[in-house]
């Protein structure tokens, strides 16, 4: 039988953090949909990280 600590001791580490991602700090939300609209800060920084990624 396995224990939970082992089950989680064994899963993989998320890759991504959403805590630097451009919609965690959200300016504001469409009224309809709800979609979160990042600050212009948070799209230049996503857009400055994908540019130093590319492969």
């Amino acid at each position: 039988m396995c224990n939970i600590n082992d089950k989680e001791r064994l899963m993989p580490r998320p890759i991504e953090q959403h805590t630097t991602a451009a919609w965690a700090n959200i300016e504001k939300l469409k009224e309809q949909s709800k979609v979160a609209i990042p600050s212009e800060i948070e799209v230049g920084n996503a857009k400055d990280w994908v540019d130093t990624n590319q492969k």
